[in-house]
């Protein structure tokens, strides 16, 4: 029997209520929850409770969540937004560490110290790639599934996938470049692979399983954390939206524009154009009143008045 996929099973929960279907959920993804808590946390009880929330969230989100939604790509970035909510200030602690980090010459990284020293900025980097570069980074790399099973999840081929995340992972790069981290492309990958997603406590998932459909019985602090995050994830829709829509009117408006200065342009061109200015004048000379202008007819002229001088 084929395993249900997470589009499956988000829907079986949304249209159900399908608490079985929720729970394979959680064990499926806490440990990438989880990881990201404890990257911007060295507190257990803290990473726990971010957890918990994320896995609340979802339960409340669910019913509208699309069906093109990539769970891991979702569960990622809430957890992101969660726990910068949760710990703001931790977010940037080891900023300090940096100028010792840039003695090291590139030939003496590894992957474990590169990613003691990306553990900081990743997710923030993560965040300034565009969903669909995101949720396909996640799924490689952070998951580590195959290009075929990340095609499958996204809807895309082989090759399309490939070349989403060649240009996420340069991207990736440059933005930790910013903050002082060189490394190759290769380094990065497998730090990332090696160290991203790291296994959660033993009974977390089961707890968090029961507290996420009862949200009420989840700690006040945690469901504030779930409002904040709530609130926040529907700004950064709204704000996505509102950007959308101003730059479509801005493309109409910028295609009118050419559109009225290339007819405009046109219609100039041909009311002056040499050919129009020649046309016009040979019609002019032939219409009444304009016979001296004609050569032919100058010379009829001349000799009816010759004529009529000889009669008199």
């Amino acid at each position: 029997m084929n395993e249900e996929s997470d589009a499956e099973l988000l829907a079986r929960f949304s249209l159900t209520g399908c608490e079985q279907s929720f729970t394979e959920l959680v064990g499926r993804h806490i440990n990438l929850v989880h990881s990201v808590a404890v990257r911007h946390t060295d507190d257990p009880h803290e990473s726990k409770d971010i957890t918990q929330a994320v896995f609340i969230i979802l339960a409340r989100k669910a019913h509208s969540m699309g069906a093109k939604t990539v769970v891991a790509g979702w569960l990622y970035q809430t957890a992101r937004l969660t726990a910068a909510n949760y710990k703001r200030a931790e977010f940037r602690r080891v900023r300090r560490e940096q100028e010792a980090f840039m003695q090291l010459t590139p030939e003496g990284l590894t992957p474990s110290v590169i990613w003691s020293e990306m553990t900081p900025f990743l997710d923030e980097a993560m965040a300034e790639l565009k969903q669909s570069d995101r949720d396909a980074v996640v799924l490689r790399y952070f998951e580590n599934q195959s290009l075929k099973e990340v095609g499958k999840a996204m809807g895309v081929e082989e090759r399309a996938v490939q070349k989403r995340i060649s240009r996420a992972l340069e991207k990736l790069r440059n933005a930790l470049a910013e903050k002082g981290l060189t490394a190759t492309t290769t380094i990065l990958v497998a730090a990332i692979s090696t160290h991203s997603v790291q296994a959660a406590p033993l009974g977390l998932a089961s707890t968090i399983s029961a507290t996420a459909l009862k949200g009420s019985a989840a700690a006040g602090s945690t469901l504030t954390l779930v409002k904040e995050t709530i609130q926040m994830m529907t700004w950064i829709k709204t704000k996505t939206a509102v950007a959308i829509a101003g730059s479509a009117l801005l493309a109409c408006g910028v295609a009118a524009s050419i559109v009225h200065h290339k007819e405009a342009g046109s219609a100039q061109s041909v009311e002056h154009t040499p050919a129009q200015r020649e046309k016009w004048e040979a019609e002019r000379a032939g219409a009444p009143g304009n016979v001296a202008t004609d050569p032919n007819a100058q010379k009829a002229e001349d000799e009816r008045r010759a004529v009529r001088a000889s009669k008199q």
